[in-house]
């Protein structure tokens, strides 16, 4: 409003000015009497009336454009775009306010534009499992998103913008790759393998990009990807690839050594049976080996769906018992199977759980001393679906089949591992009694397909008990 005023006066006064020669004239000639004075008068009262309103027109009007233009700025300040208002001036000041209205919503819309890609990059950053760090060009941090900070245990909240990134990886190596990769003035990608312990031993594969900033200045991308995970996976498969190929020679080697003496020619009878025997036993072995192979590939493929169909739990051990009954007879093993009356019928694959019934009990033979007992049971238990024992409303009821032994024992530090394929606590009497080290891997897949649970309990020179549960019902898409 005082700008408004200060125009406005500054415009009167500029006529006034204007019009002091033509009235110095005026009073001139008026007081030699050429003119009179009424007319002078009048004429000087109506050429500053008419001045005075043409001046504060001019002023409002310069007012406008300045409420316009003011309401402009503000609207780039918000970056939004300006209320357009109609006006019906025509001059020169208007069709710059209307340029400037239009650049004005051009810039609103590309303000509008790097908004939508800015809440795009963050979420995309935020929601990156990469650990994604940015630094300037003296390596001090740009930004960095939550996986970098959850990589190296930084706060989630706190800024670390500013500081070198140096003093965020901890791990002399890394530490070493974040240097060489800021060092280098080069604008390839740099990429390497770093193993880091951070506390447990973990492996990430980095990579470093060089960047412009929004200053222009260089920096560099760096991009985390914990390949943990494959390297273990990498690392199963090669030990599952040695393994397969030495369980394989062995029997290979046996049929091939007495295959070959056998043609060269044996003249003893009883030596032919014996070498002849020994080259059944390693193809009966030979044959279990790759019959196990086929089915843990089936199940862990799920090449081959359940078939559930309701089974008593009765039965199921009956069948099993009678089948392993000879097996526990010749070794002088006694085989006991019982079970709680008025089990439940259980939904389950009938032949799966057989095989996992048959393989428990092999198993406890095998391991089992001369005059020992190996006992087959099923009871009710109540389930969470992890596997823990509860008696709340929302536990799910199964039944628990139990297979003991009195034999060796098993040491505690071996009991996580038996699962793995071919692990073997005593590799030598393994092979020597037939196994394959694939029966408890199987095993666990099986539970793991009818949703169940397997669990394993030793203790040395007292023997060892394995039980897997199932639940009652199995869920219509099993």
């Amino acid at each position: 409003m005082r700008l408004d005023k200060r125009l406005a006066f500054r415009l009167i006064l500029a006529l006034l000015l204007g019009l002091l020669p033509a009235a110095t004239a005026l009073i001139v000639l008026g007081a030699q009497g050429s003119i009179g004075i009424a007319w002078v008068v009048l004429t000087l009262a109506l050429g500053v009336t008419v001045g005075v309103s043409l001046s504060l027109r001019i002023a409002r009007s310069f007012r406008a454009h300045g409420e316009r233009l003011t309401a402009l700025i503000e609207a780039l300040e918000r970056h939004e775009s300006p209320t357009h208002i109609g006006s019906r001036e025509h001059d020169f000041l208007h069709r710059i306010e209307r340029r400037l209205l239009e650049a004005t919503d051009r810039i609103a819309l590309e303000f509008d534009k790097l908004n939508e890609q800015r809440a795009e990059f963050d979420a995309i950053l935020r929601n990156m499992n990469e650990a994604v760090v940015v630094t300037g060009p003296q390596g001090k941090v740009v930004l960095l998103n939550n996986a970098a900070r959850r990589l190296f245990a930084l706060q989630p909240e706190a800024s670390y913008t500013g500081r070198h990134f140096i003093e965020l990886c901890r791990d002399p190596r890394l530490q070493e790759f974040v240097v060489r990769a800021t060092s280098l003035d080069s604008a390839s990608v740099q990429t390497a393998e770093v193993p880091i312990q951070n506390p447990v031993q973990r492996y990430l594969e980095a990579s470093a990009a060089p960047v412009k900033l929004a200053a222009g200045d260089a920096g560099r991308v760096f991009v985390f990807h914990e390949i943990t995970r494959l390297r273990a996976y990498e690392t199963v498969r090669a030990d599952f690839i040695a393994n397969l190929t030495h369980e394989l020679r062995t029997p290979l080697t046996a049929l091939y050594g007495y295959a070959e003496t056998l043609l060269k020619g044996v003249d003893d009878a009883e030596t032919q049976r014996r070498f002849l025997g020994i080259i059944e036993r390693q193809s009966r072995r030979l044959a279990r080996l790759i019959d196990d192979l086929i089915s843990l590939s089936d199940l862990e493929r799920g090449l081959t769906p359940l078939k559930f169909e309701p089974i008593a739990p009765a039965r199921i051990i009956d069948e099993a018992a009678e089948l392993m009954r000879e097996q526990a007879v010749r070794a002088g093993i006694e085989l006991v199977a019982k079970s709680t009356p008025d089990l439940p019928h259980v939904v389950i694959d009938r032949d799966r759980m057989h095989q996992v019934m048959v393989n428990l009990l092999d198993n406890a033979i095998k391991y089992t001393p001369r005059g020992g007992i190996v006992t087959l049971e099923a009871r009710t238990r109540v389930n969470q679906m992890d596997g823990t024992v509860a008696s709340s409303s929302s536990a799910v009821p199964g039944v628990e089949f139990i297979v003991s032994d009195t034999g060796e024992g098993i040491p505690a530090a071996a009991i996580p591992r038996l699962t793995e394929r071919f692990y073997r606590v005593d590799r030598a009497r393994s092979r020597e009694l037939g196994g394959t080290g694939l029966g408890l891997a199987i095993v666990k897949h099986i539970m793991q397909l009818h949703r169940g649970s397997l669990h394993i309990e030793s203790r040395l020179r007292e023997g060892t008990t394995v039980s897997v549960w199932v639940p009652v019902d199995q869920p219509a898409q099993a």
